[in-house]
């Protein structure tokens, strides 16, 4: 199984940022945060932008540590969680992850809840899917 994050997978557009913060929907896992929006398929089933705030962490170190920790813990959970339901619903979110705490979290912590979000993404998404086909 590959496990390679594409280029494609990270949200940059201005346009698809703005929405998703006009119009999506909010999860909260301590100390993560996500905003998402389901949409149709594009290039990616799945993008996703991760923000750790200068207010919360002051070192950039530690906003690059966390960042990282909380890339790997989607790169690894993303495919069986997210991807594979969401192509068998045939829709793409769009998503952010939010750092909310002011101490660094470790990485099993950020991986529990990362995990968390993705299945409650998941779940939202065939909730969705479901009231649309009724």
């Amino acid at each position: 199984m590959d496990y390679k994050l594409s280029k494609e997978e990270k949200l940059r557009s201005r346009t698809s940022v703005e929405r998703l913060f006009g119009e999506g929907k909010s999860l909260m896992a301590f100390p993560l945060r996500a905003v998402y929006r389901l949409r149709q398929p594009g290039e990616a089933p799945a993008q996703f932008l991760i923000t750790i705030p200068k207010k919360r962490i002051r070192k950039a170190v530690m906003r690059v540590t966390l960042r990282r920790r909380t890339r790997e813990a989607y790169r690894l959970n993303r495919r069986q969680l997210l991807i594979e339901p969401l192509a068998d619903l045939g829709c793409g979110v769009d998503m952010a992850f939010i750092y909310l705490d002011n101490t660094p979290a470790p990485y099993s912590v950020i991986s529990e809840k990362v995990t968390n979000l993705l299945t409650r993404i998941t779940a939202a998404a065939i909730e969705q899917q479901s009231h649309t086909h009724e």
